[in-house]
């Protein structure tokens, strides 16, 4: 299914920021883009999400950027300026006329200044904090498409059951011109004695003249689609099962088909079912 979420969170001087949005797929396939000082927090990353989703191609794009309004704050390696002072004096006192050391050298000395970052592993605990955070937003607007899905199927499954009601009570008119039509052909079969038309006749009718068991799948599989849409859950793939079984009932149906109005109304189930299907498969 389709997401989407955004958040940030300020960390000292930085904001952290996480984007999540995912496109429909039947597997889960999860996509990482992390700056590099996030890269240690992916296992994690990953683990949280897997735990939280179960299809869909799902990318988590995350960046560290200067917190609004924040004036840069520098820190002296207090350390290595008094071992640069110490330095400075010996070597002013064994050259007296060599010019002193100023701010700028100082300043500009390696290792001498260094942003006030948040070391590694507050940065990764707050990039699993922030996601676990959008992960709950993101799952919010995949409910609200799921009940958007929830509610197309549903309609789908009201049509099939009404015209399901209309066939099951036009069957008896439809078996008896079948009869009408057969006990015809019969009779001219009879007249030229040709007894293997007749064999294949009967057979025929035999065949055609059953679709009680597939009327009545059909009823059974729409009564558990609507159970399993009530029930909630991840119940992907258990829909996606059931529109296969009511294609293959439709399309039995169509083949034993006894009159035009049975034929219409396979090809009509086949296609409701096909609109279902092709949004099943993006409901996790």
């Amino acid at each position: 299914m389709t997401g989407y979420a955004a958040l940030s969170r300020e960390i000292g001087q930085a904001a952290l920021a996480v984007e999540l949005k995912s496109v429909n797929s039947r597997f889960l396939d999860l996509q990482f883009r992390l700056p590099e000082e996030l890269r240690p927090a992916e296992p994690a990353l990953r683990e949280l999400l897997a735990a939280g989703l179960s299809r869909g191609k799902l990318e988590c794009r995350m960046a560290i950027q200067p917190a609004t309004g924040a004036a840069p704050q520098l820190a002296i390696n207090e350390a290595l300026l008094a071992a640069l002072a110490r330095a400075e004096r010996k070597i002013l006192d064994a050259l007296p006329e060599a010019q002193p050391l100023r701010v700028g050298d100082v300043l500009h000395w390696p290792g001498m200044l260094a942003n006030e970052e948040a070391d590694a592993d507050t940065l990764r605990d707050a990039a699993v904090a922030l996601v676990k955070t959008a992960l709950a937003e993101f799952a919010a607007t995949r409910a609200r498409e799921g009940d958007k899905l929830k509610d197309m199927i549903l309609e789908r499954i009201e049509r099939m059951q009404t015209r399901l009601a209309l066939i099951q009570s036009h069957v008896p008119q439809a078996i008896a011109a079948y009869q009408e039509r057969l006990a015809a052909r019969l009779r001219e079969a009879l007249a030229t004695s040709d007894e293997e038309r007749i064999r294949h006749e009967i057979a025929l009718f035999g065949v055609k003249i059953d679709i009680a068991e597939e009327l009545n799948r059909l009823g059974a599989h729409l009564e558990e689609v609507r159970r399993v849409l009530a029930a909630g859950g991840a119940v992907g793939k258990r829909l996606d099962f059931l529109m296969q079984e009511l294609n293959r009932e439709a399309n039995t149906l169509g083949s034993k088909s006894v009159s035009k109005e049975l034929s219409d109304a396979s090809l009509e189930f086949k296609l409701l079912i096909e609109q279902m299907r092709e949004q099943i498969q993006n409901i996790e």
